[in-house]
């Protein structure tokens, strides 16, 4: 408690001093409040004491207003929730909204901080949350849809599906909210990833008895559900529906969902006939689709097949990204074809996008076990100049390495 007290006294009087030593060390020049989420960020991710962790989201005077603030808050939940350090996170978020008028009756914070509390698996705090800015704010006017979805999302995020159902059948009602269609989606999600998408027909029911019109997200969730339960004849019913009941064509996401789908059950042949199906439709795939589609075939130890997918991805003007070169030069290590795996690491790399660790150091020793000793030396010496923490670990490696 005395640390709480303390850190609460910090919220209340800005520290500058605090300020000048953590997030801009030695310096007297302020910081926009860009930099300054920018370098808390930094310092976040290799944070792990959860007093500093406090201190410096405090620091930089976080706010759900922009993505980056966003992206800064969900780090430093994550990274507190991992340690279990609940304490930490409930008195950051409540002393946060205590202490600082513009966020006290912000609907946006509310929502974020409902998610975040969800994020950490603290549904009991998210829901406290909801109820408070309820009774603070809304009082007995219209409720908060915002809110009341941002609470849905958070537990899905916490995986509490059987919370999903009872929120949605009863705050509506007790907090005067108005489902949106952005609320059935969520509720739709929830009984599809808990193995009972057939209970989304019921929602799109009583969507229909609202008037609020289903679009391609609603049947994206429908659509993963029952790939993902193997329930093929219900696929071709919700894609027969959206097209002649609610006349929305599939698009590109429509085929990205399906082709993802396919790929987890290890059925990526099918997966390329609906790519070859979208090129018929004169529809261009993007990075998406391709990414799906080189991951699963992979999966399946088809590396050939995946190599072909990203020449022509490349040859169509498609522009990988940094997950689908990393993931890619992790399967071609995996199966042994090191030559393949270090041309698209080079090209990862120019694009500043490395592999992990694990995966470079598999690289390299692979590249020294099939003769290319030169070629693993000069990688390490990169990884030695990129990452100068690791070069103690670099050295052990290049050490082992055929002289």
């Amino acid at each position: 408690m005395a640390l709480f007290f303390r850190l609460r006294i910090h919220f209340l009087t800005g520290n500058r001093r605090c300020f000048s030593t953590i997030l801009s060390p030695g310096s007297t020049t302020p910081l926009s409040s860009k930099e300054k989420t920018r370098v808390a960020l930094s310092l976040l991710k290799s944070e792990q004491n959860p007093e500093r962790i406090v201190e410096i989201c405090r620091q930089a005077s976080l706010t759900p207003e922009t993505h980056l603030d966003r992206i800064a808050f969900s780090v430093a939940i994550s990274k507190l929730s991992k340690s279990n350090n609940f304490s930490y996170i409930q008195q950051f978020l409540d002393d946060l909204r205590s202490s600082r008028a513009d966020l006290r009756s912000s609907e946006r914070f509310a929502a974020h901080a409902v998610i975040l509390f969800g994020q950490a698996n603290m549904i009991d705090h998210a829901i406290r949350t909801f109820q408070e800015y309820h009774a603070d704010v809304v009082g007995s006017g219209t409720g908060s849809v915002k809110a009341l979805n941002a609470l849905l999302f958070a537990c899905i995020l916490a995986k509490n599906y059987g919370e999903v159902k009872r929120i949605f059948l009863e705050f509506p009602k007790s907090y005067s909210i108005e489902p949106n269609l952005d609320t059935y989606n969520k509720v739709i999600k929830a009984f599809c990833e808990s193995g009972s998408s057939s209970s989304g027909y019921s929602v799109l029911a009583e969507m229909d008895t609202k008037r609020v019109k289903p679009n391609a997200t609603t049947f994206g969730n429908l659509l993963a559900g029952f790939y993902r339960e193997e329930k093929f004849k219900d696929v071709g019913e919700v894609l027969e529906m959206m097209k002649e009941k609610y006349g929305i064509l599939p698009g590109v996401s429509t085929y990205n969902i399906r082709i993802q789908s396919l790929c987890k059950l290890k059925r990526s042949a099918e997966a390329k006939a609906l790519l070859d199906e979208m090129l018929s439709r004169k529809m261009k795939p993007n990075c998406v689709t391709y990414n799906n589609l080189i991951h699963g075939f992979c999966c399946e130890g088809n590396l050939e097949e995946a190599k072909r997918l990203f020449n022509t991805m490349i040859h169509r003007g498609g522009k990988p990204d940094a997950d689908c070169y990393v993931r890619f030069v992790h399967y071609l290590c995996q199966g042994g074809d090191f030559d393949t795996a270090l041309r698209i690491c080079k090209e990862s790399i120019e694009k500043r996008w490395v592999p992990n660790l694990a995966t470079m150091k598999s690289l390299v020793n692979g590249l020294a076990g099939i003769g290319k000793v030169a070629e693993a030396k000069e990688l390490v010496g990169q990884m030695k100049q990129r990452f100068t923490k690791n070069v103690n670990i670099w050295d052990e490696i290049e050490a082992s390495l055929p002289q």
